[in-house]
């Protein structure tokens, strides 16, 4: 199987296979050590989506792992909706810690990465150091906010993505280009999204089986909502989170009330920034990283 990314030699960056959970990952990996930071990448993304920010946690003195995660790039690709339950996406991330023998574990997600995240702390699955989120709202405050027109107006393309074969194949279009559309439409700040960077998305996004898989998170999203139990559980690890304020799926509010549910909370609000976050302003993501890791 080809790999999705295959990183500059001199980035100290490699991608490898790992099988865990009777799947297959596709995993860029650098640096060494017992401390690992585990990168959760989200829709329509990649690995690839942290570029930026592994070398950054390197230096900071992690292992970093950054899977495609099931149903991306290389990445096995089951086939039921029922495989995308947030069950057996949380039961990924057990297993690749557990593979990567690892005796800290910080867990760093943006995207349908972070609601992985957020579920994967909240039912304390395996032991966390520290977890950061970005331009993912806690389930809890998720609950609230889709009962508002504020931000149920914005989530139009869940409920798209509960029809049968629709959206995959109007989004595998034109070899993708409406995976690229997804990106360049919502950055506020393309610099980044060029398109040899945009390539790298609709290419792994048109692979035989990938974009049904990508749209299963959403069906598995409502169709088996009650796998995990997410409420009145507190969160008492460090947790960052960031958050782009021009998110045109997301609203602001997304962003409060999470002290609630999150005893030990830091919130970086980035104005001028959409919800491609750590891609759209590295700088100052990884400035605010360095700064709350150390």
């Amino acid at each position: 199987m080809e790999f999705s990314w295959n990183p500059h030699p001199d980035s100290g960056i490699t991608v490898q296979w790992i099988e865990t959970n009777g799947q297959t990952f596709e995993v860029a990996q650098a640096g060494e050590g017992k401390k690992l930071a585990l990168c959760l990448h989200g829709f329509p993304e990649l690995h690839y989506s942290w570029r930026f920010q592994i070398p950054l946690l390197v230096e900071q003195g992690y292992r970093v792992w950054a899977p495609n995660m099931r149903g991306y790039g290389g990445s096995s690709k089951p086939t039921t909706v029922r495989d995308y339950a947030l069950d057996h996406l949380c039961a990924d991330v057990a297993a690749l810690i557990d593979a990567s023998g690892a005796e800290e574990v910080t867990l760093i997600a943006h995207d349908w990465g972070a609601i992985v995240a957020w579920a994967f702390a909240i039912q304390k699955i395996r032991p966390l150091k520290r977890l950061v989120i970005m331009n993912v709202p806690h389930p809890m405050v998720g609950q609230r906010e889709i009962r508002h027109w504020r931000q149920l107006k914005r989530s139009w393309y869940i409920f798209f993505f509960q029809i049968p074969w629709l959206p995959e194949f109007l989004m595998s279009r034109g070899q993708g280009e409406p995976i690229k559309r997804a990106f360049s439409n919502m950055a506020c700040d393309q610099s980044n999204f060029s398109d040899h960077v945009l390539e790298h998305y609709a290419k792994a996004a048109t692979r035989p089986g990938s974009m049904r898989a990508m749209v299963n998170y959403y069906r598995a999203l409502l169709r088996h909502r009650n796998v995990i139990n997410v409420e009145n559980k507190p969160i008492t690890i460090p947790t960052l989170m960031i958050w782009g304020e021009e998110d045109s799926a997301l609203n602001i509010k997304c962003a409060e009330g999470t002290e609630q549910w999150v005893e030990n909370f830091t919130l970086h609000r980035l104005p001028g920034v959409s919800h491609w976050v750590q891609q759209e302003a590295p700088e100052k993501v990884n400035a605010i990283l360095r700064d709350w890791l150390d």
